[in-house]
């Protein structure tokens, strides 16, 4: 088993991996360096993710399990301009409260994955970065105590309101 940052950068995308369990690459990203089914995937919201760079951080606020292979998608997803034409199945097993989680940046000097302090970010352009055993593992163990039953903080994230 592998595990891999999920890196979400807007909050309409967000509210989708999450109401539906599923994660959408974009258009022309080779399927080498995704998830693969049985994975686990740290789920990462950028700074910009809620639409307020200067008041947030990016912050890993999701645990789950990928449960299918990422395939090609009969329809494309569409957020905005980006067309997002293959994915996967997840299992969303826990979710931090919203706005709160793991801030990345204050653990880049402990994570292999960030070989260069100073240009850590330029790895971050993309859906998914696999992590090494040792990331995983201290990431997981840092998250662990802000998670909550998805069941109990999905309508935060999504705005979903049951009346």
């Amino acid at each position: 088993m592998a595990t891999h940052l999920v890196i979400i950068s807007d909050r309409e995308p967000l509210a989708w991996v999450l109401r539906t369990q599923r994660m959408a690459f974009p258009a022309g990203r080779a399927t080498s360096g995704l998830p693969a089914e049985g994975d686990q995937a740290l789920l990462y919201t950028t700074r910009g993710c809620y639409r307020n760079p200067p008041r947030d951080r990016g912050r890993v606020m999701g645990l789950a399990v990928v449960t299918s292979p990422v395939h090609t998608l009969p329809e494309p997803v569409v957020f905005g301009e980006r067309r997002f034409t293959s994915g996967c199945a997840l299992h969303v097993e826990g979710l931090a409260p919203v706005r709160e989680g793991v801030v990345l940046a204050d653990l880049v000097p402990q994570l292999e994955v960030f070989p260069d302090e100073r240009s850590w970010s330029v790895r971050m352009r993309r859906a998914s970065l696999p992590l090494p055993a040792a990331d995983a593992e201290l990431l997981t163990r840092e998250l662990r105590p802000f998670l909550g039953p998805r069941s109990e903080r999905l309508a935060d994230y999504t705005g979903d309101r049951v009346a």
